[in-house]
């Protein structure tokens, strides 16, 4: 901690001069929304290459009317000056060739891409090439806000995965007490948002649809058993699935597994209450018996708030979370985590209420 208060010694006006990097997609786009409203923060720089000399409004019309925003242009990362946080908001395969060039101008880097998150070799050839033909010149911590029990030592630092965090929040309690058998079916629903904003399918495709996106081999799924095992010590056997939904965002996790002899709905119900009390963003729907009662989209889309419950019936048990996989997900854990490695308040600049209807 002593590092992080020296750090924040050397903002001369009381604020940290924060860059987004990759600021034209949607995940870009909710981190400008949410730093907008930070009062520690001001928009030093934000980049993008295919929009660069653009106005901010005119990439995203949802952000033209905000006052802090007039005159600010998005520009091409070569005039990216000194920083105290990068936030990389790149498309996968893109930050590890250009992050020498942001790791030079910037004290932090904040990555919300898969890159780097991995640490089999062979996974994080297969998932993520270009991590592998442009290591990185210092390690990357791997930081889940409400989870991870120490802040992150080095000035690097990686956010998880949408899916992958939505599962680990979902399954966490479970394997962090011994209460379930290894073998674990994960059905993940997600938005439209989920697949970034050069996505190819066609809205009249996607509208009124709702279809498999990857039965098998997502790249989250290595990360979620990677996390899990850092977590509770267990890897457990999962099957992950992934579907589409004709929303455009949020993720709902369904996970199915089988209690070990013994354990009870108690127990079960302990577990997460144990995980997750006292936890900024986290939030145990304890007692769930309406279907309204359980997780759901419109509790948590437009906040960086992920709900979860489970139901045990017998032995078999189902783990549900939902979050909104551009703040939660991305955006909001990401300025969580900065909030916490600066020394800022953990709620600072973010919201616990959803938007719907």
């Amino acid at each position: 901690m002593a590092e992080q208060a020296t750090f924040q010694s050397t903002f001369s006006d009381g604020k940290i001069r924060v860059a987004v990097i990759g600021a034209s997609g949607y995940t870009g786009g909710e981190v400008i929304r949410l730093l907008l409203n930070h009062p520690h923060v001001e928009l030093a720089f934000l980049s993008a290459e295919r929009g660069a000399g653009k106005q901010v409004g005119a990439v995203h019309p949802w952000l033209r009317n905000h006052p802090r925003l007039a005159g600010i242009k998005l520009r091409p990362l070569d005039q990216l000056g000194e920083v105290d946080v990068a936030i990389t908001c790149l498309p996968t395969g893109a930050l590890p060739e250009r992050l020498p060039q942001i790791a030079d101008r910037a004290k932090y880097v904040l990555n919300l891409a898969g890159d780097f998150r991995l640490d089999n070799p062979q996974e994080l050839a297969k998932h993520y090439p270009a991590s592998v033909a442009h290591p990185p010149a210092d390690t990357f911590d791997y930081f889940v806000p409400d989870l991870s029990e120490t802040l992150p030592e080095g000035r690097f630092i990686n956010l998880p995965g949408c899916m992958a965090v939505a599962t680990v929040y979902a399954l966490y309690p479970l394997f962090a007490e011994g209460l379930a058998e290894q073998d674990v079916v994960v059905d993940a629903k997600t938005g439209s948002t989920g697949g970034g904003r050069g996505g190819s399918e066609q809205p009249a495709e996607r509208s009124g649809n709702f279809r498999v996106h990857k039965l098998h081999g997502h790249r989250h799924l290595p990360e979620i058993t990677q996390a899990l095992k850092h977590f509770t010590g267990t890897a457990p056997e999962l099957r992950f699935s992934t579907h589409s939904l004709d929303v455009p965002r949020g993720i709902l996790i369904s996970a199915y597994s089988r209690l070990k002899d013994g354990v009870s709905p108690l127990d079960v119900k302990r577990a997460y209450a144990k995980a997750y009390t006292g936890k900024a963003f986290v939030r145990v729907r304890p007692s769930p018996k309406a279907p309204q009662d359980f997780p759901m989209l419109k509790a948590v889309v437009g906040s960086n708030i992920a709900e979860v419950a489970v139901s045990v019936e017998g032995d078999q048990c189902v783990s549900i979370s939902a979050i909104d996989n551009l703040i939660k997900g991305a955006a909001g854990q990401a300025v969580q985590a900065m909030n916490l490695a600066l020394g800022y308040t953990e709620w600072t600049g973010l919201s616990c209420a959803a938007v719907a209807p």
